[in-house]
């Protein structure tokens, strides 16, 4: 929480600068927690994550938004290999999101973040992957209106990420991301 400084601007309690890090660290903290138990903004969400669960029951995830310093959301990216038909070849592909899982730091820094993407679902029960041509500057493509987001598709794909080169973030409710062994591409879920 932070504590008012004049001029509209708030200042962490903490004495440390590094916002976005900070914040990641308390989300990893409360998904370890959630994971112990088996159980808006970014506070909130490590709030409802600690406190809404009890054993066997709850959410697991508090996904999140990454700004850079041109305030442009970062898209990650990544490639997965999944089987092909019948056949016994597999394909490689490629799934783009802003949506992030913080997953660790990488032993022995504490900038340097290993971070699972996250593929929103629709209500159609189809994983959304927009044209990255779109995508580089709004999230908006991957929230269609007409066909709204109600959960989201673990991939497997993890990235590190530097999140000292971000300047903000935002955190979604906790949710327990949708499992699958299959590719991340459109099928339903539902």
């Amino acid at each position: 929480m932070g504590k008012y400084r004049g001029r509209g601007f708030f200042e962490q309690e903490k004495k440390s600068d590094d916002c976005v890090k900070d914040t990641i660290n308390r989300i990893i903290r409360a998904q370890k927690k959630a994971a112990e138990t088996h159980s808006s903004a970014c506070n909130s969400a490590i709030q409802q994550l600690r406190k809404g669960n009890s054993p066997g029951t709850g959410n697991t995830t508090i996904p999140f938004i990454l700004y850079s310093e041109d305030a442009k959301p970062f898209i990650g990216s990544g490639v997965f290999q999944a089987p092909m038909g019948k056949k016994s070849e597999n394909l490689f592909g490629s799934a783009e999101t802003p949506i992030l899982r913080a997953k660790h730091f990488v032993k022995d820094s504490d900038c340097c973040l290993k971070a699972e993407l996250l593929l929103p679902v629709t209500e159609k029960c189809s994983v959304l992957m927009p044209e990255s041509e779109c995508c580089s500057k709004t999230i908006a493509p991957f929230f269609p209106a007409d066909d709204p987001v109600i959960g989201f598709q673990a991939t497997g794909i993890c990235i590190t990420i530097e999140v000292d080169k971000f300047i903000g973030i935002t955190c979604l409710d906790p949710i327990t991301p949708i499992q699958t062994n299959e590719s991340p591409v459109s099928h339903s879920f539902c």
